[in-house]
């Protein structure tokens, strides 16, 4: 078993890796990620300034435009710590960017979404098993609990149009 990730903050090496889909969103090229993908610009809870990440959707639910998300680093990364304190947040998939409120999914919710998840996307399920818990999981069993337990999910509900 390899170590997993979870409980150390990203090498500069990897944090390089994963700032890479945020400068294909600010050179308008979000949409080569596809619906898959979306960046979420959110406040600093420090400097109060806008940052701006990308993360893997979990799950869309098309009939409310709601994005599903969970958070490799646990409760320990800044985004998830900034959305915390500010839930209001804007969100770009693909070419579209909307206003959106974050809501913290319980646990058994959670689950239940990313058994869907590992069932529709075997390979990437078990890549980011590997990645954030040091374990090659495969969809079943108690896998989808073990990665909410250790990464938190959030859903992103648009705010109604005035």
């Amino acid at each position: 078993m390899s170590k997993s990730i979870v409980d150390a903050p990203p090498s500069k090496i990897l944090r390089l890796g994963l700032r890479l889909p945020i400068w294909l969103y600010r050179a308008h090229l979000g949409w080569l990620l596809g619906n898959r993908f979306l960046m979420l610009t959110h406040i600093g809870r420090k400097s109060g300034r806008a940052r701006q990440t990308v993360v893997e959707v979990v799950q869309h639910e098309k009939e409310t435009d709601t994005y599903y998300i969970v958070s490799g680093w646990g409760e320990k990364a800044d985004w998830y710590q900034n959305i915390r304190q500010t839930p209001q947040v804007s969100i770009q998939v693909g070419s579209r960017k909307f206003q959106t409120r974050a809501e913290f999914i319980p646990l058994e919710k959670a689950t239940g979404i990313m058994q869907i998840y590992a069932q529709e996307h075997p390979v990437a399920f078990s890549e980011l098993s590997g990645l954030f818990l040091g374990e090659r999981l495969k969809p079943g069993s108690d896998a989808p609990a073990r990665i909410t337990q250790k990464m938190p999910m959030v859903a992103f509900h648009p705010l109604a149009r005035e």
